[in-house]
């Protein structure tokens, strides 16, 4: 069968820095973040609608414990189209064994993409052409595309990625892609800085676009662990492959890496200090929920209860969270230490339906 691309929606994360909001069995690819309505995964979804030509054509891989909340969710998802992990073994066995599948469903000359499950993107026109794009120079190349984020400031929380020689332009925009000269975790402060000021990096953005061939021949050469278990026992070998980023497993190690930087709107939300971002105005507060304030400017409010009040009285730059019965108020500089919280909640078991 032919098919001009195979998305894949990533959409095993769990989310930890928006507790108290996102829980196990709700993270954040499930919550509707910006007041549209809409969850983070029906968001994606319908972004990748068209490119995927129909329901029919889109695919979703998570974890057990959340099958039931994405088909319920996206109930036109086929059945067939949502794979299921018996358990999380991080990116580089979930983009494995759905890239068999898709090879199994359209052939091993499908061009498939890869996309996560909660993240915002602007410009859906845009993004659609860097796909274009992007399945051009997976097909010309025999390349694995990365999406490069162009960086606005010298971030610490992101991985880079260095472009090198630049193979060409593509697409009916004609974007300019290049060979990735080397991937690097998150960086500190003067090394971002320095990447930044470069103009030679771009934010990974863990979004992938590859025929399955080419793919499924690297990650035998650099990743047998885990795709030759795969291709011998399915899903029934998942308990025997390592845990790998799909970074760590294979675009680090592989030589047919190219970046495609990106034009469009990008923010992978991942703390609640993100929201922020999105929707700042010229308000003194982000509000999603009720506020009376006296004197309180740079805070952010949401409650999922819609009759709850916050009132405040000298707050500055914080995040105020309500979700049934937690409360969570935080410095906004302090979001990344949610997961320290959590960790902490789980030595009580008193606690342990609150996670």
């Amino acid at each position: 069968m032919t098919q001009s691309l195979v998305p894949v929606i990533l959409a095993g994360g769990k989310g930890e820095r928006f507790w108290p909001l996102s829980r196990k069995h709700r993270p954040k690819q499930f919550l509707s973040l910006d007041g549209s309505g809409r969850s983070l995964l029906q968001a994606t979804a319908e972004r990748l609608l068209n490119v995927a030509g129909g329901w029919e054509h889109l695919f979703v891989v998570t974890a057990s414990h959340l099958e039931e909340g994405v088909r319920s969710q996206l109930p036109q998802l086929p059945a067939q189209n949502l794979l299921v992990e018996p358990e999380g073994r991080d990116t580089a066995p979930a983009v494995a064994w759905s890239t068999l599948e898709v090879a199994k469903r359209y052939g091993e000359s499908a061009l498939t993409g890869f996309f996560p499950a909660d993240h915002w993107i602007d410009n859906q026109a845009a993004f659609e052409q860097t796909l274009e794009a992007a399945s051009d120079v997976a097909r010309q190349a025999d390349a694995i595309v990365t999406l490069g984020i162009t960086p606005t400031h010298a971030a610490t929380g992101y991985g880079y990625i260095e472009q090198g020689e630049k193979l060409g332009l593509f697409g009916a925009s004609s974007y300019p892609a290049y060979r990735v000269d080397r991937f690097t975790e998150k960086p500190d402060r003067e090394t971002a800085e320095a990447f930044l000021k470069s103009g030679r990096f771009s934010w990974n953005g863990g979004m992938f676009v590859f025929r399955a061939e080419v793919a499924l021949k690297e990650l035998r050469h650099h990743a047998p662990d885990i795709l030759l278990p795969l291709e011998e026992r399915g899903i029934e070998a998942y308990s025997t492959i390592p845990k790998k980023s799909i970074d760590y497993a294979l675009m680090e190690k592989t030589n047919c890496a190219y970046v495609l930087p990106v034009t469009f709107g990008w923010d992978d939300l991942g703390d609640w200090a993100a929201i922020e971002r999105l929707l700042k105005s010229e308000n003194l507060n982000v509000e999603l929920a009720h506020h009376v304030g006296l004197d309180t400017r740079g805070a952010l409010f949401y409650a999922t209860n819609e009759d709850d009040l916050f009132v405040t009285i000298g707050l500055e730059d914080t995040v105020i969270v309500r979700d049934g019965k937690v409360t969570l108020i935080v410095k906004k500089d302090r979001t990344q230490d949610i997961k320290d919280v959590l960790r902490s909640l789980q030595s009580h078991p008193e606690y342990e339906d609150l996670l």
